[in-house]
């Protein structure tokens, strides 16, 4: 469905067009004029009130006006003024370079610099007429009177080309209306980055390049090894070069280098608070005189900075100080304070692993001392040096014994086989043999039945032989003692640490820190991320509410 537009009404009349009403007769017999113009006359008001234009004339003609540029200035020309006469001289192809010099130009070609145009365009860009000025040019005539009466028939857009203007109007001011939005938010955000985001990097920047306290650094490099043993040496060093023997000690070390422990040492040899508390030193980095140990401590964590790197086994240490010879004298410090921390943990390694074999040893020693003892009580008590020796002699004397007894009876049987034996042989060989076995009862006796005399020999063999054996046990549980003693001893030498500096701390001539233009970076990342978070937290939360 098309709507149709109203219409809209343009003036077609020009200021310059004036016709002469015919005369007419009034009452009385007398011939005049209307008062009133014409209706296609311009109107009397020139859209500026009663304020008149100063090359204007009194009755409202065209005046020419001085045409000299320092009297033209002089004149209290108003800037609507001047940018009509530039329009005017523009329309009618005048070269003017300024908008005096556009009324000086009019002022010489005798067109008035300040004429009212009507809303239909008259002059083109090239100064011909259009076709609506000469629609309105009136006809000549012969007595000189030109009458509006024979116009030209205007052209009135049609329907569609008004609604096609129309449409094309609303674009424009939308467009209009987008871009004014547009500029308001760019200029907003714009604000608002340089509030946020640029003003505290000034802030950084200005703090890092003026205001911060130059610090030297002091970087050291120290690895604790670990003596090694004439066998490993031998077998080629399989496992030599490698850190995982010492990483435990190396971890150690550095925990205690970072500990309190070390800071207070450090503040009393040498004088760590004091070196921060200095008013020379930026508030920012300033100790207070009455700082607690936290606040102290925090200071030493962030100047003094160590690193273990566990593929190579090398601990790296880097000493900040407001004077470079302070922070030398502070790396050497904490690395005597590394070398005295890994004696203490090896000799406490070393003391730990030999004593339980010195321990050992020592109690085998005393309980073969006690079983050695024993012997020798029971060989006192029985009076026998050794049951080998004693069953040896008494098996020795039952022999000899035997032997005569049987000698013995054999003489008494050859004797008792003659037919008239003498009887006085007889009798004593038959009482030597009843002593023979007399006293080879009393010698078997000795052996296995205990006698007034005291326990029989075989107890006496069996508790000294319990007791060289335990004697015996002994001396092997010693010597083994002993042999793991050695070992021991041996194992806590080849577990000895020694700290050894591979970069020693030497002095700087330049500072390290601040390091301004990477620390003011950082700080505009880091303003740039806050308000980039807020942004979108506050964009996120007014979608939300708005939904």
């Amino acid at each position: 469905m098309t709507m149709k537009l109203t219409a809209k009404r343009f003036r077609i009349r020009r200021p310059d067009l004036v016709v002469a009403p015919p005369p007419r007769m009034q009452a009385g017999g007398q011939s005049g004029t209307q008062s009133g113009e014409h209706l296609f006359s311009p109107p009397d008001d020139d859209g500026f009130g009663p304020l008149r234009y100063p090359s204007a004339a009194p009755d409202g003609t065209p005046a020419t006006g001085p045409t000299d540029l320092d009297s033209i200035r002089h004149e209290g020309l108003t800037g609507r003024q001047l940018r009509m006469a530039r329009r005017v001289a523009q329309k009618h192809g005048l070269p003017a370079t300024s908008d005096f010099d556009a009324v000086r130009l009019l002022r010489q070609a005798g067109i008035d610099p300040f004429q009212r145009n009507n809303m239909l365009e008259l002059v083109t860009s090239d100064g011909e007429p259009t076709e609506a000025s000469r629609a309105l040019a009136p006809l000549p005539r012969g007595d000189g009177v030109q009458l509006p009466g024979s116009l030209r028939p205007l052209k009135v857009p049609t329907t569609e080309v008004r609604a096609e203007q129309s449409h094309a109007a609303d674009i424009m001011r939308i467009q209009r209306d987008i871009a004014k939005r547009r500029r308001r938010k760019m200029i907003l955000l714009t604000s608002r980055l340089l509030f946020f985001v640029m003003l505290p990097t000034l802030l950084a920047g200005y703090y890092y390049h003026v205001v911060a306290t130059p610090l030297f650094a002091t970087k050291s490099e120290f690895v604790i090894q670990q003596a090694e043993s004439p066998a490993a040496a031998g077998m080629g060093g399989l496992l030599s070069g490698t850190s995982f023997a010492t990483s435990q000690d190396s971890i150690a070390v550095q925990g205690y280098l970072q500990s309190r422990d070390a800071m207070l040492r450090l503040d009393s040899d040498i004088g760590f608070r004091d070196q921060f508390s200095q008013p020379e030193i930026d508030p920012l980095q300033r100790l207070a005189p009455d700082a607690t140990q936290e606040a102290v401590y925090k200071v030493y964590q962030r100047n003094v900075k160590i690193a273990y790197d566990p593929t190579e086994g090398i601990i790296k240490m880097e000493v900040v100080a407001p004077d470079p010879a302070v922070a030398a004298r502070y790396a050497q410090a904490l690395i005597g304070y590394a070398e005295e921390q890994v004696d203490q943990l090896t000799t406490r390694m070393r003391e730990d692993q030999m004593a339980g074999a010195r321990d050992s040893y020592e109690d085998t020693e005393a309980k073969m001392l006690e079983a050695q003892r024993r012997v020798v009580e029971l060989q006192e008590r029985f009076k026998v040096l050794s049951s080998e020796v004693e069953v040896t002699l008494i098996t020795t004397q039952l022999g000899q014994l035997e032997t005569q007894l049987t000698t013995d009876r054999l003489s008494l049987m050859q004797m008792e086989s003659n037919a008239n034996p003498n009887a006085a042989r007889m009798e004593p060989l038959r009482r030597r043999i009843a002593s023979l076995e007399a006293e080879i009862a009393s010698v078997r006796a000795k052996l296995t039945e205990d006698g007034e005399s005291g326990l029989s020999l075989a107890k006496v063999q069996s508790e000294l032989l319990v007791a060289q054996a335990d004697v015996q046990t002994r001396q092997l549980m010693l010597a083994q003692s002993l042999q793991s003693l050695e070992t021991a001893r041996v194992e806590a030498n080849r577990q000895v640490r020694y700290l050894s500096v591979s970069v020693s701390p030497v002095a700087p001539d330049a500072p390290s820190y601040p390091r301004a233009f990477e620390n003011t970076l950082v700080a505009m990342l880091i303003f740039a991320g806050i308000y980039l978070m807020i942004s979108m937290t506050a964009a996120i939360l007014r979608e939300q509410v708005s939904a």
